[in-house]
């Protein structure tokens, strides 16, 4: 391998590594970490909710994996439906807060084929996602994702989660019609998603 392609290499590995550790180093919130984190903080949201018009939409990556459960869990299968897809993890207070308006909106909107699902992320132990999913009333799955790599298939220059908790809304042909970078009220989480329902 020649210096300048090894240098090359060097530079593309650093900047990942740098990019990840963007996101894992900065807070939730101000500096919140949990019990299941260790010392892991995540980027704080700026309080931006983007919405991209019909035309100009990317399509999100087919992520896959097991479920907080332990169930196989493919975001694909849900496409011809509107996806609220929200990253959280136990140990982010803004993620506590904001559950319960996600657990409502999502019963109230199952019957407009609306499905939501969850990225758990920096859980290190299954069983604080799973108390936080009784405790929020989450029926709906999550994928377990400890080390956030689900989160970084996400393409450069998209509508990516980019903070703890973000929510992105995907459209019926699974683009990214919506990004929050922020916690969600039920107003906040509405006024997002049923334009995006209304769409034919």
């Amino acid at each position: 391998m020649s210096q300048t392609r090894a240098s090359r290499r060097r530079t593309t590995v650093l900047l990942a590594a740098v990019a990840a550790s963007a996101l894992a180093i900065s807070g939730c919130g101000k500096g919140d970490t949990g019990s299941s984190s260790g010392q892991t903080k995540f980027v704080q949201g700026t309080g931006q909710i983007t919405k991209a018009k019909a035309g100009e939409r990317q399509a999100a990556p087919d992520i896959s994996g097991k479920s907080v459960e332990g169930k196989n869990l493919k975001l694909s299968d849900y496409k011809g439906k509107v996806v609220v897809l929200n990253v959280w993890g136990s140990w982010c207070a803004p993620c506590r807060a904001e559950a319960p308006n996600l657990a409502k909106v999502a019963k109230e909107t199952e019957d407009k084929d609306v499905q939501f699902i969850g990225i758990n992320t920096r859980d290190l132990d299954k069983a604080n996602a799973r108390a936080f999913e009784r405790n929020y009333g989450v029926d709906y799955p999550s994928f377990y994702d400890p080390s956030g790599k689900l989160i970084l298939k996400f393409p450069d220059n998209s509508l990516s989660p980019q903070a703890i908790p973000s929510t992105l809304i995907l459209d019926r042909d699974g683009k990214i019609a919506v990004r929050a970078l922020k916690e969600l009220s039920e107003k906040d989480l509405r006024d997002a998603l049923d334009p995006v329902i209304a769409e034919k």
